[in-house]
């Protein structure tokens, strides 16, 4: 039998380091106060004795547990079959990793799941929250409000006052301290329609996403701002509700190819959907771009490039929205750890302002912008720019 070997102490480091127990664990755990020669001496023993913190006892003395929940509002079975989640857990992984902090994640197959959330995030287990892809009638946003954990929001939130009456209250686009990464959904999809109106397009019809999220409803809301500039453009029979997904898309492009056989030109609020009118598209012997131009929405590769054809699609960052996001939590958390006096950040939580914005917006340098920010008021929250990717479809 092999024996257990022991793990390296505090104790064995201050020895070997020559220092107090004290000075260690300042050192370990991030503190200040310990000279730059000391706080050397103390990482050479460190890591020539292969030394790893106890967790539990670090928390204890930190207040810390280096550890954020994803919280994604979707069952399994959407999650793991769109590449958009997987784009923006990469994102997130990613900004966790290099700062040395575990990602947790946690999926809701149904109602059932809120409450299981809800107590895992309020019980201490980890820092703070990254959320997305909520509903308008989700009450997670409102029980982790109550749970009172750090909370970064991936999308606007879009749950008004009036659903304030029943259930726990939720947060708003313009309720203080409510901090929120998103792309121009609205200015994304006005460019796509411009785009086939510029083709010579007149008959452009809108397949949407789930129109409980308000990504979908702000592209849906850029369509009908574009196509209500020419006379009789909203015709109500050339937008078909779908729900973001390949067998969605489908179903709504039979759907519009029955009520609309003249459509000439359709924006898909995603890649998803648009595959799923290529495929219908083509297997009702319509030429695309010839007879029928197809745009999407995301821009997600390798989705939009191996289509047949190749997608002209609206590109937001997705990934970067996902880092974005981890960095604002994470910088908040160090903002409120570090902060004595937090009198001008009532939240605690840290703000979007100035470099934060900076930043975002940095990342979309040498891209066009697709259009203005999102209407609705977001003082809390970061709009990245969107861009129109021409390829073969339109």
């Amino acid at each position: 039998m092999t024996e257990a070997v022991s793990r390296p102490t505090l104790e064995a480091v201050a020895a070997r380091a020559g220092v107090s127990r004290a000075t260690v664990s300042r050192v370990v755990n991030g503190g200040d106060g310990v000279r730059a020669p000391l706080a050397e001496r103390v990482r050479q023993a460190v890591a020539e004795l292969g030394y790893v913190p106890n967790q539990a006892a670090r928390s204890l003395v930190t207040k810390r547990h280096d550890a954020v929940a994803v919280v994604i509002a979707e069952p399994e079975t959407r999650v793991f079959a769109d590449p958009f989640f997987a784009l923006q857990l990469r994102g997130i992984s990613k900004e966790l990793t290099a700062h040395d902090n575990q990602l947790v994640l946690l999926l809701t197959e149904g109602r059932d799941d809120h409450a299981r959330v809800a107590r895992y995030l309020s019980g201490g287990h980890v820092d703070g929250a990254l959320v997305f892809s909520l509903h308008l009638d989700d009450p997670l946003p409102g029980l982790i409000q109550d749970a009172g954990v750090p909370t970064v929001f991936g999308g606007r939130p879009g749950w008004g006052d009036e659903g304030r009456g029943a259930g726990p209250a939720r947060p708003t686009a313009k309720d203080p301290g409510v901090v929120y990464v998103d792309c121009d959904n609205r200015g994304g999809a006005r460019a796509a329609v411009r785009h086939l109106m510029g083709l010579g397009r007149t008959r452009i019809a809108h397949l949407t996403g789930v129109l409980d999220q308000t990504s979908a409803v702000d592209r849906l809301d850029g369509y009908r701002d574009v196509m209500g500039e020419v006379p009789g453009g909203n015709d109500p029979r050339l937008v078909v509700e779908s729900d973001f997904t390949p067998a969605g898309g489908e179903r709504a492009m039979r759907e519009l190819l029955d009520r609309c056989p003249d459509v000439d030109a359709v924006f898909a609020a995603n890649d998803l959907t648009a595959l799923g009118a290529l495929r219908v598209l083509r297997a009702s012997g319509r030429r695309v771009p010839d007879d029928v131009a197809v745009i999407g929405f995301d821009d997600m590769l390798p989705v939009a490039e191996e289509a047949d054809p190749p997608l002209t699609t609206v590109r937001q960052d997705i990934e970067g929205m996902g880092r974005l996001m981890a960095r604002l939590l994470l910088r908040g958390l160090s903002d409120g750890r570090d902060r004595t006096d937090d009198r001008d950040r009532p939240d605690g939580r840290g703000t979007t302002d100035g470099c934060d914005r900076t930043d975002a917006r940095g990342r979309t340098d040498g891209l066009d912008r697709t259009g203005s920010a999102v209407d609705e008021p977001h003082a809390g929250g970061v709009i990245l720019p969107t861009t129109l990717i021409r390829r073969v479809s339109a």
